[in-house]
């Protein structure tokens, strides 16, 4: 989200809102793959954002 601006977290659905919280959580582990966690972050973001524009 902050690579766009376009974008809040109020144009998540409850359920992306979700997986965004958990995703994050699982970067606080040590082991965590931080580079496959922010890319399905980042899918998450652009479905967001095709939702987004799709209605204008």
């Amino acid at each position: 989200m902050a690579d766009n601006p376009d974008i809040t977290f109020s144009d998540f659905t409850p359920a992306e809102k979700r997986r965004v919280t958990a995703l994050t959580a699982r970067m606080a582990l040590p082991r965590a793959n931080l580079t496959r966690l922010k890319k399905r972050i980042e899918g998450i973001e652009n479905e967001a954002l095709r939702r987004k524009t799709k209605g204008k």
